[in-house]
């Protein structure tokens, strides 16, 4: 790792007392930050912190309230909405700032296209994007519309973008939420060899794993202030959660539910396919939580949504609690009990540009009806009782979800689906892009909901997640369940010899 104490070396970007207020709603105050030249500098705290304000403005899509930014120690106004990338800023967004209709090419070159002869040198363009994709590792389709990727590529697609404009300072908030560790691999390979010829990065994530294996320095947010600023080799991944959290985090996951081996069978899926998914058959007890694993594109999420109706099945059954399911019925799955919390929570889960009440009752409007109209009273109770039952924090309820924090959205949209009343409850990607500290209160809402008899599955990428939090670890390889651990089996090393394919369980 590069030795960032030199002092001697001028920062390339600084932040001077730095604040900004939405409206009467204060986010920043007064938060310094400086990046120095050829350094990994991360930038941590909860949602909510101020994290990605920040960012924006030291990027020019958003403008400070007061402070002052330097640019090689020279003060500056950075030019808004992208137009810093002229200046070697280059921020990739959490929320993909791609154009569906657009090809992977026209994406990296939009706003920069090479012409000859004054008409588009497609084929130059083409092959440098080739050529960038090849350098990151990835196997994209310079020719493939946005619209076509899955949500990891659209990832990668972003990334080339920063690099493919030789960028002297990189902003990458959240870059590997979607990403394999593979690609996260290569991405940090990259990094690296970019940090060595002098670019440097400012790097927002929730992974300490990650952040203490990439970064050079730390800085910590907390409520929208400044709180310490070290050299990682300085640090723990312990302490930083605890500077983050403002507070020890004892016991990130909660003591498991064990139902007993009689309890009720609440799910049950035999033989299920979809084209991608084959033959998959598991059952659900009451009270029982139970865990997905596998790699990226293994079909956890496929059969899942199939299960809950929102995918077509080509064979199999799905029986609730003891009554088949019909296929492709997700408005029947809910009124017979079955929930399902997309793990895209920003494209699928909410409304953005609404604000909390209306998201929540969105899918139990009918419990909130009377006569023929909303019951504003009714839709205020419900909110009132979400908010306090799973700790959603916000300083103005006029706010728009879009402008809530990961983790009180990551909250609410679980608030959502409990309106339903639900006994079973899939939820996919319980933690994607939040905070250790609301990541432990996911995981004690998870456990308190199976305590109350509740079943619940567990998409995750995150092995130390399945196996902090369930009972039994169902393992997905290439569309097919080949493991169902349980007891002493599941641990990282078993689950990723199933995942791998070095080992296989179940049949066919």
């Amino acid at each position: 790792m590069t030795s960032v104490g030199d002092s001697a070396r001028a920062p390339v970007l600084a932040a001077e007392r730095i604040s900004k207020s939405f409206g009467d709603v204060q986010v920043l105050f007064s938060v310094d930050l400086d990046v120095l030249p050829g350094e990994v500098h991360a930038l941590m705290g909860e949602n909510g912190a101020g994290k990605s304000t920040l960012v924006k403005i030291l990027s020019g899509f958003e403008q400070a309230s007061s402070g002052t930014i330097l640019l090689d120690g020279e003060p500056v106004i950075l030019p808004p909405n992208g137009a810093a990338e002229a200046l070697g800023i280059v921020l990739i967004h959490q929320e993909f700032n791609l154009a569906d209709h657009l090809t992977v090419t026209e994406s990296l070159f939009l706003g920069r296209e090479v012409t000859r002869f004054g008409m588009l040198d497609r084929k130059h363009m083409r092959a440098e994007a080739r050529r960038v994709l090849d350098q990151l590792g990835s196997r994209i389709d310079e020719n493939a519309l946005i619209s076509s990727l899955a949500v990891a590529d659209k990832q990668m697609v972003e990334i080339a973008k920063a690099i493919s404009r030789r960028a002297r300072i990189v902003f990458m908030d959240e870059p590997t939420a979607v990403l394999s560790r593979e690609e996260t691999e290569v991405l940090f390979d990259q990094v690296r060899k970019l940090r060595a010829g002098g670019t440097s990065f400012v790097f927002v994530s929730h992974k300490l794993d990650e952040v203490m294996e990439l970064t050079d320095r730390v800085t910590v947010l907390r409520d929208g202030q400044w709180v310490k600023t070290a050299p990682t080799s300085a640090l723990d991944g312990e302490a930083i959660a605890q500077l983050m959290v403002g507070r020890e985090l004892s016991s990130l996951y909660p003591n498991k539910h064990e139902p007993d081996v009689d309890e009720e069978v609440v799910l049950s899926v035999k033989g299920l396919s979809t084209g991608f998914v084959k033959n998959a058959s598991f059952e659900l007890r009451r009270g029982e939580v139970l865990g997905f694993s596998g790699l990226i594109g293994s079909g956890r999420t496929e059969l899942m949504e199939a299960v809950a109706g929102l995918r077509p099945r080509l064979s199999g059954e799905v029986w609730l609690k003891g009554a088949v399911l019909e296929p492709q019925d997700f408005r029947e799955a809910n009124r017979r009990g079955l929930a399902y919390m997309t793990k895209d929570r920003k494209g699928k889960g909410l409304l953005l540009g609404e604000g909390m009440t209306a998201n929540l009752t969105l899918q139990s409007m009918e419990r909130h009806l009377r006569y023929v109209y909303l019951d504003p009273a009714s839709e205020a109770k419900a909110m009132a009782r979400a908010k306090r039952r799973f700790d959603i924090r916000v300083r103005d309820d006029r706010i728009k979800v879009g402008r809530m924090s990961g983790g009180n959205q990551q909250k609410l949209l679980l608030a959502k689906i409990m309106e339903i009343e639900p006994q079973v409850i899939v939820i996919d990607e319980p933690t994607r892009g939040i905070d250790v500290g609301t990541k432990q209160q996911i995981y004690h809402f998870i456990a308190a909901l199976a305590r109350e008899g509740r079943s619940i599955i567990v998409i995750s990428s995150e092995m130390p997640e399945v196996i902090g939090l369930c009972t039994r670890v169902a393992v997905m390889r290439e569309g097919r369940m080949v493991g169902m651990l349980e007891g002493e089996e599941i641990n990282e090393q078993t689950i990723m010899r199933y995942a791998a394919g070095l080992k296989r369980q179940m049949a066919s």
